[in-house]
């Protein structure tokens, strides 16, 4: 056969991935109805992969250039947008339109199209492992307390394509811990569907409840609906339920504790720069009878917590900035403000790319009152004090996290220090 009709053993391929339907009638006059090509060649054209000439032949004994597989590719992805293939079929065009990225782009048809459609479930995640040494001294008593834990985390997050702008999404947790060997099983942290606009998001479910304080107040999960409007400047609604705890030790996340939930409601404004200042503000509402303490409020009576929040920083490029942000509960009278300042330098993130790395350093005030739930990596909720860390990535999806904090407790005085390092594997 040699080079003849060779862009039909390419039809060939993906032949399997476009709709059964099929036409005998022949399309080119050059492919006669005993050719070996025929029928996919036939079938091709019928579903509009294939166009062939003005004259009415394919020219098959020719070679086929890469722009034309393209357009032949781009073809069936269209085809297969809203149809049902086999996973073999599936990964042939992935194969396909990897090859021809570029040719494809150039055709208006981006690969992270293809992705979405020829591939409907995305599955990410990472393997982490944490050690951490805390050494406390309530009150300065001289009764120290040293804690150490020494386990890993198995994450996955699936993202299913249901549409132009909407996803389902899930986290899935299991832990570890190596000290004790032991494991838990895996356990549905976060699930929700995610309406991506121009200019509107929507969530709705159990999501991630990470503010724009940086940590300061939430980092964990809540049920119910988040609405994002704008691009540049973007305003923030959200409003439902979040697992309660008593109020000394805060809101807090955990899925599978015996607890109550708390009312929640809250909004966000936030003008973001890639360089310069940026910076927004914050509230928030919990309702929950645990706050009927003395160690909330002086009456005993309140049961609702009124945050009001702001934060600003300053890029002064992109990889160097400078951030902090402050927060105050008005229903509490102990512990009823935190603030957090911090100055970072470098490229790390998730995902790195072998190389990338950061430092930073700064100081955190966590009071218990206001701080519900947040980042606890490096400082002991409830105590004050200064924190530095590095980031570095020795290989592509590989992280290495260091952190060192030494403060005192708010209320007492008490010494605090903390020591957090972690490696986080990425796939």
């Amino acid at each position: 056969m040699k080079k003849i009709l060779v862009p039909a053993l390419t039809a060939a391929v993906i032949t399997g991935i476009t709709s059964t339907s099929f036409a005998a009638t022949n399309p080119f006059s050059d492919v006669p109805a005993g050719h070996w090509a025929y029928n996919s060649v036939t079938k091709l054209a019928n579903e509009g992969v294939i166009e062939g000439y003005g004259d009415g032949t394919y020219r098959g004994n020719r070679n086929i250039t890469r722009y034309e597989m393209a357009q032949m590719v781009a073809r069936a992805l269209a085809k297969t947008s809203n149809s049902n293939i086999s996973s073999s079929s599936r990964a042939e065009l992935d194969k396909l339109a990897a090859e021809f990225r570029d040719e494809l782009d150039n055709l208006g048809v981006r690969v992270a199209e293809l992705e979405k459609n020829s591939d409907f479930v995305k599955w990410q995640g990472k393997v982490e492992y944490t050690y951490t040494r805390t050494k406390t001294d309530p009150e300065n008593s001289g009764t120290k307390t040293k804690e150490t834990s020494n386990g890993y985390i198995f994450r996955l997050e699936p993202s299913a394509y249901l549409n132009d702008h909407w996803t389902a999404n899930a986290r899935l947790d299991a832990k570890g811990d190596m000290k004790h060997d032991f494991t838990t099983e895996v356990k549905l942290k976060r699930i929700w569907v995610e309406g991506d606009y121009d200019k509107f998001n929507v969530k709705l479910g159990r999501m991630e409840f990470y503010t724009n304080e940086e940590g300061l107040i939430w980092d964990t999960e809540f049920s119910g609906a988040q609405l994002t409007f704008g691009s540049k400047w973007q305003v923030t609604a959200l409003g439902g339920r979040i697992v309660a705890d008593t109020v000394g030790g805060g809101i807090l996340g955990e899925f599978d504790d015996d607890t109550h939930t708390s009312d929640l409601a809250g909004v966000n404004v936030q003008y973001d720069a890639e360089k310069g200042f940026y910076g927004g503000a914050g509230w928030y509402y919990v309702k929950d009878d645990d706050f009927k303490t003395e160690n909330y409020s002086k009456s005993g009576e309140t049961n609702k917590a009124n945050i009001w929040s702001a934060n600003l920083g300053y890029a002064f490029t992109e990889n160097f900035k400078l951030y902090g942000a402050y927060a105050r509960n008005t229903k509490a009278d102990t512990e009823k403000y935190s603030w957090q300042a911090q100055l970072e330098y470098g490229n790390y993130d998730d995902y790195a790319e072998k190389g990338d790395w950061n430092v930073f350093a700064g100081y955190r005030r966590y009071a218990t009152n206001v701080s519900f739930a947040p980042t606890a990596e490096d400082v002991v909720e409830g105590t004050k004090g200064w924190f530095i860390g590095a980031s570095y990535a020795p290989f592509k999806n590989v992280g290495l996290i260091g952190k060192f904090f030494k403060g005192k407790y708010i209320t007492d005085g008490g010494k605090a220090d903390n020591i957090f390092g972690r490696v986080e594997f990425f796939f």
